[in-house]
């Protein structure tokens, strides 16, 4: 409970000092700062999954003796990693897309397809969220729903609603870009390697 009162702080403070990589798109309103926060703080737990998964293994098979957390900690960070990769993927534009129609008609009908990909969007979070916040938030978060194990963290009571405030801040994020890439120059997008982004990768690793 702790933590659900301290992610705020730790979200604002957090987006207030972030600093963009060379290859990531920076974006400027609040909610790209916030995905560049999170970002950060899902490669963290990536680390920190990796470190409890390896106590694991070193307990259970050299020691013998199992933890009765290591796999639902690991299982409970590994959720919430695939959720808030999910909307920093958005905010960098780096969701699979196929563009072998996209690319082969003008820049207007562009903007008409990219309006229809973001009103999906939208209307997904929209119903999702609306037909669920009740169940979600009366009967599992304010009720503390536990998982039911030995350890018992509380999965359900805190995965769940996280569902759904990702979804709204990924349909957020996609408003967002499509306002900041309305007047972008069309694109082309081929099977050559970008060197640029290639470059920035060098530049961002120290091998200028």
């Amino acid at each position: 409970m702790a933590a659900l009162i301290l992610a705020p702080v730790l979200v604002f403070f957090g987006t207030r000092s972030v600093q963009p990589a060379a290859m990531e798109f920076e974006g400027a309103s609040a909610i790209d700062r916030v995905a560049l926060f999170i970002g950060r703080a899902t490669m963290m737990v990536i680390a920190i999954m990796t470190v409890v998964m390896l106590y694991e293994v070193f307990m259970r098979y050299i020691l013998e003796r199992p933890t009765e957390w290591a796999n639902e900690m690991t299982l409970w960070f590994a959720s919430f990693t695939f959720l808030t990769s999910g909307f920093y993927a958005m905010q960098q534009r780096s969701h699979i897309r196929i563009f072998l129609l996209y690319d082969a008609v003008p820049r207007w009908l562009q903007r008409v397809f990219d309006c229809i990909s973001t009103l999906l969007i939208v209307t997904f979070a929209f119903f999702l969220v609306y037909g669920s916040y009740k169940q979600v938030f009366v009967n599992k978060l304010y009720k503390w729903e536990l998982y039911g194990s030995a350890f018992n963290p509380p999965i359900p009571a805190t995965l769940q609603p996280m569902v759904l405030i990702v979804i709204t801040l990924v349909a957020v994020q996609a408003i967002l870009n499509l306002i900041q890439d309305w007047n972008k120059e069309p694109e082309i997008h081929t099977d050559e390697p970008d060197q640029e982004e290639i470059d920035a990768l060098k530049r961002a690793v120290g091998q200028d």
